[in-house]
C-alpha cells in the first residue's frame, strides 16, 4: 500500500467508461482518493463524475486521447501541478475488435495496438517518473482472456494486449525495487453491460446466476491490490466467473 504524505492523492483512471473503468473511479473515490478519469470525449464523464460527487468523493474529468504523447505528457502535467500527486495509476482501454485475419487491415491492426497497448506505455511511463521521485505508487492495466491466449478473430486484441502484459512485467520487475507495485488484471469473461445486455443475451441471461462479472467486484480487487503492503504484492491477477471456463 502507497500513501501520500499530505493525504491519500490522487488516483487517475485513464478509460473510465460507463463499466469496469467506472466502478473503479468510484472505488477509489469512496477510499478517499481524488479521482481524476479520462475518456477521449469529456462529455461523457459527466453521470461518472455527479455520481461520485453526490457520494462526497473528488472528482475531476479529462478529454485525452491516450495514444497520443503530447495530450498525456500534458494531462499529467496539469494533474500532478493542479490537483495533485497520482499514487494509482488504472490503464483500462480495451479495443476489443474481432474481425478475420483474412480481412483484418494495416490501419485497424496498428490502431488496435495503439489503444491497447502504446496508450499504457505512454501513461505508465509518465507516471513512473513522478512516483520514482517519491518512492511510492501503484501502477495497474486492465488486461484480458487475450492477454494469455490468442483466439480466432482477434489477432489484432491478442497481439495488443500480449504487448501490453509484457509491459506491466518489465515495468514491474524495474520499478517494483524502487517502490513502485506494478499490477496486471486479467478479466476473463463477459461483464455486466449495456452490450453484452444487448448483443449477447444468452450470456446476460447468467446474470442470476453470478454467471458474468460485476463491474463492481472487479473494482473491489483493484482497491485490493493496491492496499497490499509491499512484502506480500500480487503481480498478475485473474478474475473470472466461478463457471467460465479456462
Amino acid at each position: 500500500m502507497t500513501t501520500s504524505d499530505t493525504g491519500p492523492g490522487v488516483a487517475l483512471v485513464v478509460g473510465a467508461g460507463d463499466s469496469t473503468g467506472g466502478a473503479i473511479a468510484r472505488r477509489f473515490a469512496a477510499g478517499g482518493y481524488t479521482a481524476c478519469v479520462t475518456r477521449r470525449d469529456a462529455a461523457k464523464l459527466a453521470p461518472l463524475l455527479d455520481a461520485i460527487r453526490q457520494r462526497g468523493g473528488r472528482a475531476h474529468g479529462f478529454g485525452s486521447d491516450a495514444r497520443q504523447e503530447e495530450e498525456v505528457v500534458a494531462l499529467i502535467d496539469r494533474i500532478e501541478r493542479e490537483v495533485g500527486p497520482i499514487e494509482v495509476l488504472v490503464f483500462n482501454i480495451g479495443a476489443n475488435v474481432p474481425c478475420s485475419i483474412l480481412d483484418e487491415t494495416a490501419r485497424k491492426y496498428f490502431k488496435i495496438w495503439e489503444m491497447a497497448c502504446f496508450g499504457g506505455f505512454l501513461n505508465g511511463r509518465e507516471v513512473a517518473k513522478r512516483m520514482v521521485t517519491r518512492g511510492r505508487g501503484t501502477i495497474l492495466f486492465t488486461g484480458a482472456t487475450a492477454s494469455l491466449r490468442g483466439s480466432a478473430n482477434f489477432a489484432a486484441f491478442a497481439g495488443a494486449k500480449h504487448a501490453l502484459r509484457a509491459l506491466a512485467q518489465s515495468m514491474a520487475r524495474e520499478l517494483g525495487p524502487q517502490g513502485i507495485h506494478v499490477g496486471h488484471v486479467v478479466v476473463d469473461g463477459a461483464i455486466d453491460t449495456e452490450f453484452i445486455r444487448s448483443n449477447f443475451p444468452e450470456r446476460y441471461a447468467l446474470k442470476g446466476q453470478d454467471g458474468i462479472l460485476n463491474p463492481e467486484h472487479i473494482a473491489e480487487n483493484y482497491w485490493l491490490l493496491h492496499q497490499q503492503p509491499r512484502d506480500a504484492w500480487t503481480f498478475e491477477l485473474d478474475l473470472r466467473p466461478y463457471m467460465e471456463r479456462w
